[in-house]
Order: structure tokens, then sequence, then C-alpha cells
């Protein structure tokens, strides 16, 4: 348990405060944005390196670095279990957005992965992605209905992340510090990405 007041983070490091939200019903619908041009695509069997170059394009601003890290299979058995789904947003042919939903867990569903290009953000794709993700978690065919549909974001991620799942439906539940390697310093992503978060070697 850490105690009040400053607390010093290892060189190499990087701290985030995490908060877990979830919802135990479905959240009453919202408006659907029209969306023209852009479907969500149902991505059976990823192929790992398709998976890894969106997940890189939509999280290297935000430090997303877990699957880049992970043996290539040990991820596509993750990507392939038939209790894990992953959506594409594709825009002109394209994967612009990533939807992945695990229900691993009995009863419950965690949003493991929910982003979107640079290029998508801000014309409403976002609420169009959360409202079937939603749909999709509590409605999933031949199953039993889950009791929990959770997701937890960071100080690291966008600065409106949080306020969106809020909005969504989602309730804060926990919150917890995450100290890992800077994936900059390790070399999983380029010293650049993130500008917003100083490198500190030492």
């Amino acid at each position: 348990m850490l105690s009040d007041g400053y607390s010093d983070v290892p060189a190499g490091k990087l701290a985030a405060v995490v908060t877990s939200l979830e919802m135990t019903v479905p959240p009453a619908s919202r408006a659907d944005p029209e969306q023209p041009g852009i479907v969500l695509q149902h991505v059976e069997r990823p192929d790992v390196a398709w998976y890894r170059d969106l997940y890189s394009r939509i999280g290297t601003e935000w430090l997303w670095a877990s699957r880049l890290v992970l043996p290539e299979s040990t991820l596509a058995a993750i990507l392939r279990h038939p209790d894990v789904e992953v959506y594409a947003v594709v825009k002109d042919g394209r994967g612009e957005g990533l939807l992945e939903l695990d229900f691993r867990e009995e009863g419950a569903c965690e949003l493991a992965f929910f982003g979107l290009t640079a290029s998508a953000i801000g014309n409403g794709t976002g609420r169009w992605l959360m409202n079937r993700a939603i749909a999709r978690a509590w409605s999933r065919e031949g199953h039993s209905a889950i009791r929990r549909f959770w997701v937890h974001t960071c100080t690291l991620d966008s600065p409106q992340a949080l306020g969106f799942y809020i909005r969504s439906g989602f309730t804060p539940v926990k919150r917890q510090i995450e100290i890992f390697d800077d994936p900059r310093l390790t070399g999983v992503l380029p010293l650049t990405a993130a500008p917003q978060v100083p490198v500190l070697k030492a």
C-alpha cells in the first residue's frame, strides 16, 4: 500500500493510474451516428502482423505496448481463442479502429481493446463503435448472458477516454497504480512516441 505523498518511480519506468469500470446491466441505447463508408468487420483468426499494425497505428500515441512484447504464438493463441472476438472498423478497405471483446471469464466480458486511428476520430465513430460493443457484449449468440461488462483505462490514455466510458454507461469501481518499463527505452516503441510523456532514462 502506498503511503500519502510522493513516491519515486525508478529510472526507465512509467507509472499510471489505472481506473477499472463496469456495467452490470445494459445501458439505455444512445443515438447511433451515421457512418457512411464505414463497416465493422469481424476478423476471425486474425493474422498477428495485421493485428499488431492496427494496434500500433491506434496505440503508439498512448504508449500501448502490451501486445507488442508478447511472443507471436502467445498473442495468436489469445486472438484465436473461441471466446475472444476481434473486430476492425474498416474504411476504404483499411482498418481504422479496433474492438476486442474477451469472454474468457465466465459471466463476464472485458472490453480488452477499443480505439481508433487519428484519422477516424472526431466524426462520431467512437460512439458508433461503442454502441456495437455494448450490444455485442450483452447479446452474444449461443452463450449465456453475461453479468458484467468491464474495461480499464489509465492516465496515459487519451484524456477523453475515462469520460467517454462513463457517458457510455460504465461506472468506475477500482483505482490502481501500474508501474512498468517505458517501451520507448526497451525499443518496443520509438523514442518519438507519446511526446507528451517525458522520457526519463535516469
